[in-house]
């Protein structure tokens, strides 16, 4: 502020001398056909007007209230212009960080909360829409909502919309694990709804899309765990589903107990503890392979673990069919 005042105090003794100049200059310009002043942006810089308004100023100049004098250079507005873009964006930033920040903590809440997320990011997707962070967010807020559903309409109708929406995060940023992690999950929830051949189609995108997300995030237990899933579900195929699955693809998909069990360890490695429905497909595993004292120990395990969510319900129900089994 001293600096600025000094400057003005500067201007204000050497106006008279200015105003001349200025005022011989434009005389001089008119004169000349062949020397004509360029229109040009303007930024604020200080110079006190002291008269009337002359009728000779250029575009280039005008008086701003409280009667300074604005001219602007091109290279000035740029810079002006350069600093409010940053400052823009950065807003934006900050904006988008506190969303997503909210919409991380309403997918850990209850069957509402999750709903409110979904609904938030539909109402901010217009501007945030070319944000991959966002858009896997709001790929997994259709799983959830999916998921929190009570009519076979509406989770179709999640489920295909997450589908889409998936798809666009993968095609926007193809860097991304989390949306290809999430792109695989609305591709297995809608196979629940199609016919057998889309349903095996679903389930070589799945698969394809969740070995891209370990690829990219090896330290991820939820891909592991879906990956674990996948192959014990294809190791349970029938004859007759391979054989569809062969005359619609030319081969049927292929995994063993042995890979479940494996990416199940893994994610157990990665996360001890990581949940109630791990431990029991470690028991099931086990089971399979015929390793029954280390299958009653993932029985123990689970047994342990409280019932907070659907998935830990799904996992009682088949703990106390499971554990009987095996004589725990």
């Amino acid at each position: 502020m001293s600096e600025l005042r000094d400057e003005v105090k500067t201007l204000r003794n050497t106006i008279p001398t200015l105003m001349g100049q200025v005022s011989e200059e434009l005389r001089g310009r008119q004169a000349s056909p062949h020397h004509r002043t360029t229109p040009t942006r303007r930024k604020r810089a200080s110079g006190y007007a002291t008269g009337p308004r002359s009728a000779s100023l250029t575009t280039d100049e005008a008086e701003s209230e409280g009667g300074y004098i604005t001219a602007l250079t091109d290279t000035e507005e740029d810079e002006k212009s350069d600093a409010e873009q940053r400052e823009e964006d950065h807003l934006t930033r900050n904006k988008l960080t506190v969303l997503l920040e909210s919409i991380d903590r309403l997918h850990q809440g209850t069957e509402s909360e999750k709903r409110e997320s979904l609904k938030i990011l539909l109402e901010q997707r217009e501007e945030f829409g070319q944000n991959s962070a966002f858009l896997w967010r709001l790929t997994r807020a259709y799983c959830d909502s999916h998921d929190v559903s009570t009519t076979v309409e509406e989770k179709r109708s999640h489920a295909e919309n997450g589908k889409k929406v998936g798809e666009e995060a993968v095609m926007l940023d193809p860097t991304c694990a989390h949306s290809h992690q999430w792109y695989a999950i609305m591709c297995g929830i809608l196979a629940e709804y199609d016919t057998v051949q889309n349903k095996i189609k679903n389930g070589y995108i799945f698969k394809d899309h969740l070995n891209k997300a370990i690829e990219l995030n090896p330290q991820d237990p939820l891909s592991y765990y879906l990956m674990a899933r996948w192959c014990y579900a294809v190791a349970q195929l029938s004859w007759i589903e391979r054989k569809v699955a062969t005359a619609l693809f030319g081969e049927p998909p292929s995994s063993t107990i042995e890979d479940a069990l494996e990416n199940f360890l893994k994610v157990e490695e990665l996360q001890p503890g990581y949940s109630k429905l791990n431990y029991v497909f470690l028991a099931k595993c086990y089971r399979d392979l015929d390793q029954m004292e280390n299958a009653r120990k993932m029985c123990e395990a689970a047994n342990s673990m409280a019932v907070v969510s659907k998935e830990d319900e799904q996992a009682q129900k088949e703990l106390e069919l499971l554990c009987p089994e095996l004589g725990v």
